[in-house]
């Protein structure tokens, strides 16, 4: 080792870029997380509820709405959430205002087809409940990380 030859100095990004991706990572990685605990407590939830008596049946197919449905569906359509928030970090002035008039927009589409199921009343109301349970846990957490300065 020559000590003469070192100069002491640390080479920084020459660019945003390390800046940007590393954001985009850390807003998918905090929205994986957050999906892991939205289906968690969806599933709960719905757990909950067939404990009290709801049964979930539609009268479209006749079956219940298994407990693993509830789940499927909410990490798939909350990795939907990850990435249109992904996607607002990196094209939008605003992300996390965006996200957010977005996230609750899509929310507020998704309350109609349980009213229109024909359902009895304790699915309708349950259904639109565990509707109402993901959102409370990925719009405020996707929306903060999107607020989070740059670096």
């Amino acid at each position: 080792m020559n000590s003469m030859k070192d100069t002491g100095v640390v080479a920084g990004p020459a660019s945003g870029r390390t800046s940007r991706s590393h954001r985009l990572r850390g807003v998918a990685g905090i929205g994986f997380i957050a999906t892991l605990a939205a289906t968690v407590a969806t599933t709960l939830a719905a757990a909950l509820a067939q404990a009290v008596g709801v049964d979930f049946e539609v009268p479209d197919g006749g079956e219940a709405i298994p407990l693993s449905g509830f789940a499927v569906v909410t990490g798939f359509f909350s990795v939907v959430g990850i990435v249109i928030a992904v996607a607002l970090l990196r094209w939008s002035a605003r992300p996390a205002e965006r996200f957010v008039w977005t996230a609750v927009s899509l929310t507020a589409i998704s309350l109609v087809p349980p009213l229109l199921s024909g359902a009895d009343t304790a699915t309708i109301t349950a259904l639109l409940g565990l509707h109402l349970v993901p959102a409370a846990v990925m719009i405020p957490t996707l929306a903060r990380s999107l607020r989070t300065r740059t670096d």
